[in-house]
């Protein structure tokens, strides 16, 4: 399964930049997008794992729960 590199602005809207193989070219490449600001400045880089580009797409718009607070 391929990573994917996302750009993510307000209102999902959602535009593919790269797609990688492995996770540490992914990571690098999001690292330095976000480091040189070539993306919008509302936007964020995101890195997504699925089977293909719309289910990767179809993860970034699902909303996710807060994880633990520790104040268990």
């Amino acid at each position: 399964m391929p990573y994917f590199v996302f750009s993510v602005r307000p209102f999902a809207q959602i535009e593919k930049l790269a797609e990688f193989i492995a996770f540490k070219e992914a990571s690098t490449h999001a690292k330095s997008l976000r480091s040189s600001q070539s993306v919008a400045a509302d936007a964020k880089v995101k890195v997504m794992f699925a089977d293909n580009q719309q289910l990767a797409e179809d993860l970034l718009c699902q909303v996710r729960e807060a994880g633990p607070t520790g104040d268990d």
